[in-house]
């Protein structure tokens, strides 16, 4: 066994005011001021990497430009979002339209903390462990619904014993702040690193999502097509479960594990279809029930109308995505892309091994929800409408979030039989 080098870095991307935040049809106003930073931060470990961004994800066009430019292997970093809806549109096309300047900070941003977090590599150990379930988050899509209570944590310890940084995740949407929220803000995943930073004076913690395409703490998606404000959605309550996911990776044991590290990925196209039928059509009938709509469904209607127009003479083709997996001293982490369900993460988390595993979303692309296959007979936003608000040209095939679950099993099958 080899002596593992780990650095960790954090570079701020906060905008000024002024610009539209992403992921709410209903706001349409810009921001008008900052409630906490938004960053990046980086961890590498050997010749392997994870940035995540402060952001509701990003192009893979991006992603690609990102790991381009840094000094690793491409195929050795994974570029993650917290899926923050409470920081500015940043994908080209996609979720609202994105400022250049700010495009530009984040991808710069993004390098800046992967190339600081290599130099700043000293000689580390490791530790891994898994915290209690929070019991933060809610199956958003059904009362009974699946969860993935897992909240694994992973430590980087220098060797005179300084805790560098503190690896957590945990799958919930970052949606405790509501569309009426109109400043910036990291919502519950900030205050997730401040409680655990403040434990440990002069370390980084680093927040990775799970799979939280069908979870949030309890409200509906179509409870965010609204500007009322609600008791529940509050920074005093992003605060309070923030804290409690912090306390829960704090308390969670540790063990020694290894200290090499390894790097796989695969490659999937997904095919899109049109459930809609004819664009041209359907955007007529849209155009009708606009004349009549209340104003937030006004809102709505006016970007389905926007995306029919932009797309009808468009098939709906394919869309292809990164699936990867990172190998931590033995705790593997598979990073997806998409919004990915609650059900497609415990799937892959079951063939991970009975050790701490991480299954993050929103990596390396942000196309929208991906759901399992027996989501479809209960359509609604995720399986029927999403897309549209998105920009993607349809939605994805049933089967899609089978074969992404099916690639990232085979990654896990292959790393097992390598380090046999």
């Amino acid at each position: 066994m080899g002596t593992l080098r780990g650095g960790v870095a954090v570079v701020d991307i906060t905008p000024a005011p002024g610009l539209l935040l992403s992921g709410f049809a209903a706001r349409t106003e810009p921001c008008i001021g900052i409630h906490d930073r938004l960053t990046v931060r980086a961890i590498v470990l050997g010749d392997t990497a994870i940035v995540v961004a402060d952001v509701i994800g990003f192009h893979e066009e991006m992603s690609a430009r990102i790991r381009e430019r840094c000094s690793m292997p491409v195929a050795n970093i994974i570029v993650a979002a917290t899926h923050t809806h409470g920081a500015p549109a940043c994908m080209e096309h996609r979720l609202g339209s994105a400022d250049p300047g700010f495009l530009q900070q984040l991808e710069d941003g993004c390098v800046a903390a992967l190339q600081q977090a290599l130099a700043n590599a000293e000689p580390v150990s490791l530790t891994a462990g898994m915290g209690a379930d929070p019991e933060v988050a809610r199956n958003r899509r059904h009362d009974d619904g699946p969860l993935d209570t897992s909240l694994p944590v992973l430590r980087l310890r220098a060797i005179d014993g300084r805790l560098i940084a503190t690896l957590v995740s945990y799958a919930c949407h970052p949606t405790v702040l509501g569309a009426d929220n109109r400043l910036i803000t990291g919502d519950f995943p900030h205050y997730v690193r401040a409680h655990i930073e403040a434990a440990h004076p002069g370390s980084v913690a680093v927040f990775l999502n799970g799979c939280t395409g069908d979870v949030n703490i309890g409200h509906t998606a179509q409870a965010s097509v609204s500007l009322a404000a609600n008791n529940a959605r509050t920074f005093e309550n992003a605060e309070r479960l923030g804290t409690r996911i912090a306390e829960a990776a704090l308390a969670a044991p540790g063990r020694q594990i290894g200290d090499t590290v390894s790097a796989r990925e695969n490659w999937v196209e997904l095919a899109l279809e049109r459930r809609e039928g004819d664009l041209s059509a359907i955007a007529a009938q849209w155009q009708h029930e606009a004349q009549t709509a209340d104003p937030l469904r006004r809102i709505l209607l006016d970007h389905w109308i926007a995306w029919a127009q932009a797309n009808q003479s468009l098939p709906p083709s394919y869309w292809t995505g990164r699936v990867s997996l990172l190998d931590w001293g033995g705790v593997p982490i598979v990073a997806l892309p998409g919004e990915i369900f609650a059900d497609t993460g415990l799937s892959i988390r079951a063939a991970s091994g009975n050790g701490p595993a991480f299954v993050i979303s929103y990596a390396d692309g942000t196309p929208g929800y991906i759901p399992p296959a027996s989501e479809y007979a209960f359509g609604g936003y995720e399986v029927d409408e999403a897309h549209r608000f998105v920009g993607m040209r349809g939605s994805f095939v049933s089967g899609s979030a089978e074969r992404l679950a099916n690639s990232a099993k085979a990654l896990i099958s292959l790393h097992e039989k390598t380090a046999r």
